[in-house]
């Protein structure tokens, strides 16, 4: 009976570890190529981000140029409207990425996206930019979400 109840947690911690990639929309990455995006937790799409919690978001992507530096810029798209989202960490150099960043080289970008508490419950669309010099984008992406209190 004990193995049988030790394998069950190790099933259901190892499902719990696993992160189904999410579906997105590619917003212009003009400069690079997205491999792969998770946000996490979110089981299901769109994904529902309560308030006062914060998510974990991991960008797989290769860079077609190398760029010095990377910066990223998130905006909430509110019924066309782009609202500047902040996040704890815009220096992509200090989200996991070892800069220069060099051409052909696919990296594993990671932030995190709070939400506050005084945030209105609203479906919107999060859109995050990881642009390298002179701007360039090295990943745009898109996806809808609904805050939930």
């Amino acid at each position: 009976m004990r193995l049988l109840v030790a394998a069950f947690l190790l099933l259901a911690l190892g499902a719990s570890a696993l992160v189904e990639p999410v579906h997105f929309k590619d917003c212009g990455s003009a400069v690079g190529v997205i491999k792969e995006l998770n946000v996490n937790p979110c089981p299901t799409q769109p994904c529902k981000l309560h308030k006062g919690q914060s998510y974990s978001v991991n960008v797989t992507f290769t860079s077609n140029i190398p760029s010095q530096s990377s910066k990223a810029v998130v905006h909430g798209i509110v019924l066309g409207v782009a609202v500047p989202f902040p996040i704890p960490e815009a220096d992509g150099c200090k989200s996991g990425i070892n800069c220069p960043i060099q051409k052909d080289k696919t990296y594993s970008y990671l932030n995190k996206l709070p939400v506050k508490n005084e945030y209105p419950s609203i479906k919107l669309v999060v859109q995050w930019m990881l642009l390298g010099d002179n701007n360039q984008h090295l990943f745009c992406w898109e996806i809808p979400v609904q805050i939930e209190g």
